[in-house]
């Protein structure tokens, strides 16, 4: 993959080009802020961007405001964030934007080095990748806000994996249930958040994270 890097720690920032580099991937620019990451993604656009949501001048939301403009823009190219919080408003914000090729990961996910070259490879293929604790915080709703107190727990179960961008098949191992047992979950779960079930997997799983990050 062609990858750009945005990342305003240079020690990080470096970490990151050795790992993806040793992998094969190609990284076209490097920059440690969001203005000079716009003006590489505007000369060659690439497969996928990795950014820190805050960077300089405020060390707020620089990053992924650049992210949201790059998928406005560019809307070809993936964005997988990096953030050293899990920030409900800016996953939400991310979710809006897009059907696909996008995720969130927390820093700590990097150091974790074949979870992080997971997550790379399914963004760059047009899928969702979300951290965990990410996923955690968005379904740590309250009992009244339903529908997820209506969820069973094998529903929950399918859920949660659901919102990190995995696939039926491998929702299926890992539960060790049929991928027809996790299909019909999956409906009922659209079925109990009045979602559609139509359209691809992806963005039946976007249509999830959105409905609990809002």
């Amino acid at each position: 993959m062609r990858l750009m890097l945005a990342e305003d720690s240079a020690l990080l920032r470096a970490g990151l080009e050795r790992l993806v580099a040793d992998e094969g991937h190609q990284v076209l620019a490097s920059v440690g802020d969001a203005g000079a990451l716009l003006a590489a993604v505007a000369a060659e656009p690439p497969d996928v961007v990795v950014v820190d949501v805050r960077m300089p001048p405020t060390h707020t939301d620089e990053g992924l405001r650049a992210a949201l403009e790059i998928r406005r823009r560019w809307p070809g190219t993936g964005v997988l964030v990096l953030s050293q919080y899990v920030e409900r408003r800016y996953a939400a914000e991310l979710l809006g934007s897009t059907a696909s090729g996008v995720g969130y990961l927390l820093k700590d996910r990097v150091v974790r080095v074949d979870e992080f070259l997971d997550a790379l490879t399914r963004v760059g293929g047009g899928g969702a990748a979300f951290d965990p604790e990410v996923v955690r915080q968005l379904l740590a709703r309250p009992a009244h806000a339903d529908p997820l107190s209506t969820l069973t727990r094998r529903e929950r179960e399918v859920l949660d994996r659901m919102a990190q961008g995995w696939t039926n098949g491998r929702i299926g191992q890992e539960l060790f249930i049929s991928q027809s047992a996790v299909e019909k979950h999956v409906n009922a779960i659209f079925d109990k958040f009045g979602l559609t079930t139509e359209g691809g997997y992806i963005k039946r799983v976007l249509a999830v994270l959105r409905h609990l990050g809002s």
